[in-house]
Formats: C-alpha cells, structure tokens, sequence
C-alpha cells in the first residue's frame, strides 16, 4: 500500500513514545494523521504540528472507540491504516510481600492493552471493509498493533503487562484471517528496550546499562525505528498475520 496525500491513518496512542514517531512517519510520508489519547495537551500539540486531528478517547471504551471512529469519517472519510500504541505497563508481582496481585490493576492493563488494541482495530477494520479496493491485490486497509518481547519473555514484576502483550500477539493471525476477504493486512510489532518516555525517566546509567543487555545494536532503540517498521509493514504487501520482534536479538532475563 502506497502513503499518499489520500491515506487516512489513525495512531491510538499517539501522543508520546512510539506511537507519537510513528504519527511523525506516517505524516511526513504524506497521510491524514488521527491521533487518539487520553492526553489533551500532547495530543493536540502533536496533531496541530502534524496538520492532522486529534480526538481524546478512551479505547478500552467501545462507545468512545465508536465516537472516535465517526469523528474520523466526519472529518476525513474512511481510514486506510491504523496503528495500535496505546498502552499502560503497570509493576506488579502475582503476590508481594504476602498479598495478592491487585486484581483491578490487572484488569485495568488488559482493558486497555487487549482489549483497547481489539477495539480500535475491530472498529477500523469496519470502516476500512467500506474502502474501495485501490489496488490490483483487492486491499483496503492495514492494522499494526503493538505487542512487546514481554509477551514471550514476561519478566518479574510483568505478569498484567505480559498477559495482555501475549494476547495481542495471539489475536494477530485470526485477526488476519478473518479479515483476508475484505483486503485488510493485520501485523503486530513486538518492541524490545525502546527509548520511550518510560525508560527516559530512568537515570542515564540505569538506560546505558539496559542498552549494553541488547546484543546488537548495544543501545536502546529509537522511536524512529519503530516508526520505520510501521511504514514498512504498510508498504509491503505480503507482510500479513505476522509478529515481528524488534529487539537487537535480545531475549529478556527473568529480572
């Protein structure tokens, strides 16, 4: 799929971290930039730079999913992409100092990991499937969601947070296959130790010394480089139903 002036791409989660980079691509490649987020402030900051629109949304929220979703046809008819970043990454282990793990945190990080990802990708799915078809293979749209290496190696203190990556990476394929005949592509992306507002509030050493763990590059990733993948998977016409890990070839440790 080609990005032109014509594309329409929603980013949830895109006021800050990867999905602000990947709003930045996605923009600079020439789309409509939607951003959905809780944050007002960032959010509309980034859409007013990016020449795009912002809608505060709760994507946990189906109804406020659903409002977003005609917000954007209002404002620039259907979507061809969405790009799924919105997410929380609470600590917690399954019991701490004799207690058991807050079971509303845990359901707090699924509501907006999972089933926020499911949500929105559902929801634009459907007004992608309205599309007419704009290439010779039949396609009319593209779904990343974003998963995390925490949904192959959760490490202490990740239980939610794993849980609800794995569940992301485990709706990937059917989400792909349900949606093959209507010409909509689903991929996932499953960052390693990326440099997010998160691990930026880390003193430098602690991120040098989290950026020597990675094999190769030996740094933290960059933003960018997300963003990168993102454009890519949209471009690619036989990247479908996969989960693509990028990580520099690390395998996170139990602590």
């Amino acid at each position: 799929m080609n990005i032109t002036e014509n594309t329409v791409a929603i980013v949830s989660g895109g006021a800050s971290g990867l999905g602000a980079a990947a709003a930045n691509a996605l923009a600079e490649a020439g789309a409509k930039l939607v951003i959905l987020d809780m944050n007002d402030t960032a959010g509309t900051a980034r859409a007013e730079a990016l020449g795009g629109k912002f809608i505060k949304t709760d994507v946990s929220d189906p109804i406020s999913v659903a409002a977003a979703m005609e917000a954007v046809k209002a404002t620039f008819g259907t979507a061809h992409i969405a790009v799924n970043c919105a997410g929380i990454a609470p600590a917690a282990k399954t019991v701490s100092k004799g207690a058991a793990h807050d079971p509303k945190s845990f359901i707090a990080t699924i509501n907006v990991n999972l089933i926020g990802t499911f949500n929105v990708a559902s929801q634009a799915a459907a007004m992608m499937a309205e599309n007419e078809a704009f290439d010779a293979d039949g396609s009319r749209g593209v779904i990343v969601n974003t998963a995390s290496v925490a949904a192959y190696e959760g490490q202490v203190g990740q239980v939610a947070y794993a849980a609800s990556k794995g569940g992301v990476v485990g709706m990937t394929l059917p989400m792909a296959r349900d949606l093959a005949q209507l010409g909509i592509r689903v991929c996932a992306v499953a960052p390693g130790l990326f440099k997010t507002p998160m691990l930026e509030g880390l003193p430098q050493e602690v991120q040098d010394c989290l950026g020597a763990q990675v094999p190769f590059p030996s740094r933290l990733g960059g933003p960018s480089e997300y963003a990168q993948l993102v454009c890519h998977i949209v471009e690619n016409q036989m990247l479908n139903g996969e989960v693509i890990r990028l990580d520099g070839a690390i395998r996170m440790t139990p602590r």
